[in-house]
């Protein structure tokens, strides 16, 4: 059973294929995996190993007919706790929701993987309704990170960053409204991704659209591809979603003539020197693989106002329908946002809509001359707990630890980070990929082509 819980969700697969591996061996290795770090980490808030045995059972008995439901059947994903999944807490990381449910049903993104025949692990930690970029919360207390437990795994999808980082299974889905898979994959050295809005069904539906999408993660590109695919499937629940597919990778990833803009000072914003240096490094790697590289910045306004409409009105949105006996249970750095969010008037709200729309035709108008636009994922490595923000270093020059994620949340487009490398003092350093909306798998190829040469290759922390 050693090395196991190491393999990605393509070489599990392989096994499975080959009978050369179990699906049941996997999810019991990966159970025991858990079982050792959890206490350390603190990355999931449910775990069910009787679940997660019996569908690996059912995954053995279908890959033993030769009848597999997919090409990850067998392959066991996480689940962050902002989703629905039917017979298990969906707690938003609150105090203030119900510990007894009932929770009858799937979100649309769970009932696909279902079906696709992944295997459900548990549900990962999150912040109170996801509303920090650090994961901790009163109900599950603290996550850390699997590179230097001292530090954040980053939010919100920070348990799930911290499980794959660590081994505890090979895949995750989470949420992103401002960087939620990409921070936490860069922070950990993980894979995450938020696709094309409405490419994945959502429901309940979130109160952050348009922000607000499930995405994948993974330690490896190919695979948070493959989970993409998954995780697809029309939903009538979902009125934003708009039934595209996106095809699974096919291995074709070359990038000759592939025009990128690059930038590391994206909307004003700069990097850390250490960051900055390892991501421009990383971004002349796709002058290598035959792409065409320029520095060029998309040059927009400042749309941190515009994300701040968006994003507080959706959390007053959450709370409006809370008793006073529930608010009063509610953390108190989620109180900020939503008390802003009270005093959005609807002028307000649909100006920030009508901002939103320009930004979205000045991408769509950068990217009828760039194919891609690669930044760091963020202008920091992770940083220690009890911090929602780092201290600031003398020359920073960030104005927001997600300020080259979160623009791409209002516009909808594809984005992805990939690991790239680490700072002197070893710690992860991710690599964002966008592109225009409805290009996902310009983006998935990219970010596969961009691995055969970093040397990462799905890498573990040290834990």
């Amino acid at each position: 059973m050693n090395g196991i819980h190491a393999l990605s969700a393509t070489e599990l697969a392989s096994l499975y294929r080959r009978r050369a591996l179990s699906p049941v061996e996997a999810a019991r290795a990966i159970l025991d995996r858990i079982d050792k770090l959890q206490p350390l980490l603190n990355a999931f808030c449910h775990v069910d190993p009787a679940g997660m045995l019996a569908m690996a059972r059912e995954a053995e008995a279908r890959l033993s007919r030769g009848a597999p439901l997919g090409p990850l059947d067998g392959v066991p994903v996480s689940v962050k706790d902002l989703i629905e999944t039917k017979g298990w807490p969906t707690r938003h990381g609150s105090r203030a929701t119900s510990a007894t449910g009932p929770w009858p049903e799937d979100s649309p993104c769970i009932a696909a993987a279902r079906t696709a025949g992944l295997v459900l692990l548990g549900k990962t930690t999150t912040p109170e309704f996801g509303h920090k970029g650090v994961t901790e919360s009163s109900l599950t207390g603290r996550t850390s990170n699997p590179w230097n437990p001292g530090m954040t795994p980053g939010g919100s999808s920070g348990g799930a960053g911290a499980a794959l980082a660590a081994g505890l299974g090979p895949l995750a889905i989470g949420t992103d409204g401002g960087g939620s898979c990409r921070k936490p994959g860069s922070f950990c050295g993980v894979v995450g991704m938020k696709p094309s809005l409405g490419r994945v069904g959502y429901w309940p539906p979130s109160p952050l659209y348009p922000l607000s999408s499930p995405g994948p993660m993974a330690r490896r590109a190919r695979d948070a591809g493959l989970l993409l695919a998954a995780m697809q499937g029309r939903d009538q629940r979902d009125p934003y979603h708009h039934g595209d597919r996106q095809p699974p990778p096919d291995g074709a990833w070359d990038l000759k003539g592939t025009r990128i803009a690059f930038t590391a000072t994206l909307g004003g914003s700069r990097a850390r020197p250490a960051v900055a240096q390892v991501v421009e490094a990383a971004a002349a790697h796709f002058r290598d693989l035959g792409a065409s590289v320029t520095v060029e910045d998309p040059a927009f306004a400042d749309p941190l106002p515009v994300y701040r409409t968006l994003l507080d009105s959706g959390m007053a949105a959450i709370a409006a329908a809370m008793s006073p006996a529930q608010r009063a249970l509610l953390d108190d750095s989620f109180r900020p946002s939503l008390e802003r969010g009270e005093k959005v008037t609807g002028v307000a709200l649909r100006l920030a809509l009508e901002a939103r729309g320009a930004l979205i035709r000045h991408m769509e108008a950068f990217h009828a001359r760039y194919d891609l636009l690669v930044t760091p994922t963020n202008p920091t490595t992770a940083y220690p707990h009890g911090s929602r923000e780092p201290v600031p270093e003398p020359g920073d020059g960030y104005s927001a630890t997600v300020c080259f994620t979160f623009p791409f949340n209002i516009t909808g487009q594809p984005a992805i980070s990939v690991p790239c490398g680490t700072t002197p003092d070893g710690l992860p350093v991710g690599l964002q990929i966008v592109g225009p909306v409805g290009r996902d798998d310009r983006v998935l190829r990219a970010a596969e082509a961009f691995e055969t040469l970093s040397g990462w290759n799905g890498r573990l922390a040290p834990v």
